[in-house]
């Protein structure tokens, strides 16, 4: 290395510090935070620009896709920081991460700073500090392919976005948004959701039996397995229709089942067959970005997006290599040191005499990095970390430790015995029980680790690898039942996709790259596309329409095979085998199929070139804009049986069903008008797609006629009293009489309406409490100002809680109950205590220790907005994914850290931001009186 200053630049201030400390004194390391400049919406451009080529888009499309990008607002102060430090240096080393979105971000620092010294591209997998030294030893030059293939991605991305979305916003709700991987994701969510509509439950029976040999103690269980040499049926037998795949088993009801059970009790019955086998099973391969994210759900709960979180600082402080691979190779370094780890802890006996070599069996793998696994040349065990992580980052790494050092261990050996009894019932029939049990004789690699298993595996793995030893058998034994019962059983729908097993089958059908997994799954359910429940992620009916829409009219975008074919063609243009400009037009236009502006050496028919879009390819443009009729009530609509329908609303989904007037709904009989009319009721969150079969829409549409439960007359009004369950909650409400109701255009008379306190039941709601829930805002009494004007104190029931007012002065309650049974020299002593800004200070939800910044003490707060972490000085509202309970220190200051590196929100941004918001709803109102004016006129 030459000698004089150097400015090392990478992504985040926890890798700058890391680093820092492996480079000498002549070193600045300096972190870019991200991104620093991105291609802008339109609202954001200059006016100049946006009437020019990159007006739509931010992208001239006529001229080979050039990109308009603009340095981000919260950016500026940190870019003029690093020219500042360029201006000392006399070298400058671009140290992103090594994949193409860090190679983008170098590439970027380059465009913007400028630099007139050397620039070099340092690069590194692991951040230890021999690693970060030989890499600032052996640069290279930038990789102008990987930028290339970033930004075909970012375009193409935006491309996809901008065409499609406005066609969401026309025909299914305005604001929704399409996505090249999200729209694809969502898609298999619903998929799995519609397989589940349309399963129909089988039940089926067989017999379960204790046995033991004659004249022993010896005792194991067994299942009948065939009934006069014919399977009996089980749960694998039935397609989703409920019906038999096949015609050569035997299909037990209960009746049959008990009456088996009750005859083998007196039946003889004997060893028939007795099979031993070997029994293996190997390690699993080291950790790639799927692998580790599906494990971190199994074993530790962590959602995706925290799970990445977690390794992020874990690999930025030098505890695992890079985070982000799709690689399942180890170095010959990392081989020796898992190797000499597994023989130092259990011995030599468990480790093999060569290195196990694993290779990717997944579509579109790429070798580009190393397998995560515990950073360096010698790697430490949990005990010698325990002292430095702590939570979720101790258990992650402890799980990438285990599985890379058992990925080099023995297999785990022993013997597998399958035993089968037969014997002859009373009625004549021939019955045969099977029992199956493992003895593993040597752990080998379960000694340190045991892959987790999902849902849909669990049932097929307990039978193939529990441990269980069954008694020595041998043929003709004779064999006594102590016990036999008929067993009853339901087949199951296809399982939920979880965020892991999501993952694992984008994965598996090429779609989205080790980069993007977690945040695909993060922005779908963001978007309000997919729910969770426990662990099972759900869609949305707003899914189904969005679904429905992109499958009719934009096949090839949701085609899995056409999305994975994209992800190829991105990996060509990284290696260079293909033309960012050139695939971007035939992708958009159609055009420039001739093979003009291909890579040397690549064709229109090479493999991994991209099928055409539309008819005759005419590329996303043309099929936009080629689209015909929508019927957006049509793709809104989701039948679900006997004539009723699920439809997407401006104002959410609501199940209908159109009957005839004049039925009586509990006889079925019509009167002789046939004019038709919808019943229609709100679909609340909490019930699923799958649930929502035509019984219970009936029974939400019964529930949405009733016109609420009378609880009695007003004393004062004589009106009736009604508790109801309405879209936001349960209330009650007055019932006008018809005069009253006939003026309510008029003179705007309104029912008087209040919500249920919280910890109020609809069911045993009465008259007394009701009508005190009507009387509300109270009056508690009258205050004298200093000038000794009267005022009026009242107890009202806000968006933010009780509260009391006192002219333009609010004071917050500390409970609903106080609404009724605050008194006036309450209410007086409130406000003789001075004015608190904003809410009442409440006690910690959780105490974080100091912050490595500030020094002040962390802590976690249950603000207006939701929970939030602060440190007294800056504040940072807990991201959906944060458990308040569990965050842990490292994560409350990574979150104190980003909302410093971002700086405070300008009155300047506040004001424009308000400025925008206000237009918008100017612009709206001006739409909504045209419209009034037309149906008018």
């Amino acid at each position: 290395m030459s000698e004089g200053r150097k400015l090392v630049i990478v992504e985040s201030p926890a890798k700058a510090k890391t680093i820092g400390g492996y480079l000498g004194k002549d070193w600045d390391v300096e972190a870019s935070v991200g991104h620093i400049r991105d291609i802008p919406t339109p609202s954001e451009m200059p006016a100049d620009i946006k009437k020019g080529p990159f007006g739509r888009f931010g992208v001239d499309v006529d001229n080979g896709f050039e990109a308009y990008y603009v340095v981000d607002a919260d950016k500026k102060k940190k870019v003029s920081e690093l020219k500042r430090l360029l201006k000392g240096a006399d070298e400058l080393y671009l140290a992103t991460d090594e994949d193409r979105e860090g190679e983008a971000i170098a590439w970027h620092l380059l465009e913007v700073l400028q630099p007139k010294v050397p620039v070099k591209r340092m690069v590194f997998h692991e951040i230890t500090k021999e690693a970060i030294q030989r890499a600032a030893n052996t640069t290279r030059d930038l990789d102008v392919a990987m930028v290339d293939a970033q930004e075909t991605r970012r375009i193409l991305d935006r491309l996809y976005g901008y065409e499609v979305s406005p066609v969401l916003w026309r025909k299914v709700k305005a604001g929704l948004s399409a996505g090249r991987v999200q729209s694809v994701a969502t898609r298999m969510v619903v998929e799995r959701e519609r397989e589940r509509m349309a399963f129909v439950r089988a039940s089926y029976w067989d017999v379960v039996g204790d046995f033991t040999p004659d004249g022993t103690s010896n005792q194991f269980g067994a299942r009948l397995s065939a009934v006069d040499d014919a399977r009996v049926a089980t749960g694998r037998d039935f397609a989703d229709d409920g019906t038999l795949k096949s015609k050569n088993v035997v299909h037990l009801d209960e009746e049959t089942a008990n009456s088996i059970a009750r005859q083998v009790i007196s039946a003889q019955v004997k060893v028939t067959s007795v099979q031993e086998k070997p029994y293996t099973r190997r390690p699993s391969a080291p950790f790639t970005t799927s692998t580790l994210q599906q494990e971190a759900s199994r074993k530790l709960r962590l959602s995706s997006k925290n799970a990445m979180r977690v390794a992020q600082r874990l690999y930025e402080n030098g505890y695992i290599t890079y985070m982000r691979t799709d690689s399942t190779t180890l170095s010959e370094a990392a081989l020796t040191a898992a190797r000499q780890q597994a023989r130092d802890l259990y011995g030599a006996e468990y480790v093999p005499d060569a290195p196990r070599r694993y290779e990717k069996k997944v579509k579109n793998a790429q070798e580009a990095h190393e397998a995560i696994r515990p950073a360096g040349d010698r790697f430490r065990t949990p005990a010698q970390v325990a002292g430095e992580l702590r939570g979720d980052e101790f258990a992650l790494y402890e799980l990438i430790w285990k599985r890379t050092v058992a990925s080099q261990m023995a297999d785990a050996r022993g013997s597998t015995a399958t035993v089968k009894l037969g014997g002859t019932l009373e009625d004549g029939r021939v019955v045969e029980f099977s029992a199956s049990g493992t003895v593993i004789t040597f752990r080998g690699f379960l000694a340190a680790y045991e892959e987790g298993r999902d849902e849909e595996q669990i049932s097929r793995a307990q039978e193939a690898d529990e441990e269980r030893r069954l008694p020595k058998l041998s043929e003709g034994v004779a064999i006594t039942t102590l016990r036999a019962d008929a067993d009853g059983h339901e087949t199951s729908p296809p399982p939920r996709y979880t965020e892991a097993t999501l993952v694992k089958a984008m994965e598996e059908k090429g779609i989205g790259r080790p980069s993007t997994y977690a945040s695909t799954v993060g922005t779908i359910q963001d978007r309000g596309y997919v729910n969770t429940r426990g662990n099972a992620l759900i869609p949305t009916w707003l899914a189904f329409a969005v679904t429905r829409l992109l499958e009719e009219h934009f096949t090839e975008l949701v085609d899995y095979d056409f999305t994975a074919s994209m992800e190829e063609d991105l990996d060509r243009i990284a290696g260079g085998d293909e033309q960012r400009a050139a695939w971007l037009q035939r992708f958009y236009f159609g055009e420039g199929l001739s093979g003009e502006g291909l890579a040397d050496g690549a064709t229109t028919g090479s493999p991994g070139g991209l099928p055409n879009i539309g008819r005759s390819g005419q590329g996303l443009k043309h099929l936009v804009e080629d689209l015909g009729e929508i019927d957006a009530r049509e793709i809104s609509t989701i039948p679900i049986g006997e004539g009723i329908v699920v439809r997407v609303g401006r104002y959410g989904p609501y199940v209908e069903e159109t009957v005839p007037q004049g039925v009586d709904l509990s006889t079925g009989e019509m009167s002789d008008d046939a004019a038709t009319t919808p019943r229609r009721a709100t679909i609340n969150d909490d019930i699923a797609p799958d649930e929502m079969t035509p019984a219970k829409a009936r029974e939400l549409l019964d529930q949405s006629a009733d016109d609420g439960r009378v609880l009695g007359q007003d004393p004062d009004t004589g009106r009736d009293i009604v508790a109801k369950a309405g879209r936001y909650g349960p209330y009650v409400t007055e019932v006008l009489d018809e005069e009253t109701a006939a003026l309510k255009g008029k003179a705007k008379v309104k029912p008087r309406t209040a919500s249920l306190f919280k910890d109020m039941d609809l069911a045993t709601m009465d008259l007394d409490t009701a009508l005190k829930l009507l009387s509300l805002p109270r009056v508690v009494g009258m205050s004298t100002e200093e000038d000794g004007t009267p005022v009026e104190i009242t107890a009202q029931n806000g968006r933010y809680g009780p509260y009391l007012k006192k002219g333009t002065d609010s004071r917050s309650l500390t409970s609903e109950q106080q609404l009724f049974d605050i008194t006036l020299e309450e209410a007086l002593a409130i406000y003789a205590q001075p004015k608190q800004r904003g809410r009442a200070s409440s006690a910690p939800l959780k105490e974080l220790g100091n912050d490595p910044v500030s020094g002040r003490p962390m802590v976690v707060k249950d603000g207006r907005f939701g929970p939030y972490v602060t440190d007294g000085e800056t504040n940072s509202t807990l991201r959906k994914g944060d458990d308040p309970e569990a965050i842990t220190p490292e994560r409350g200051a990574e979150l104190l850290a980003e909302k410093r590196a971002k700086g405070p929100t300008t009155r300047k941004r506040a004001a424009k931001k308000t400025t925008k918001k206000a237009a918008t709803k100017k612009t709206a109102a001006k739409k909504t009186a045209k419209k009034a004016a037309t149906k008018k006129a």
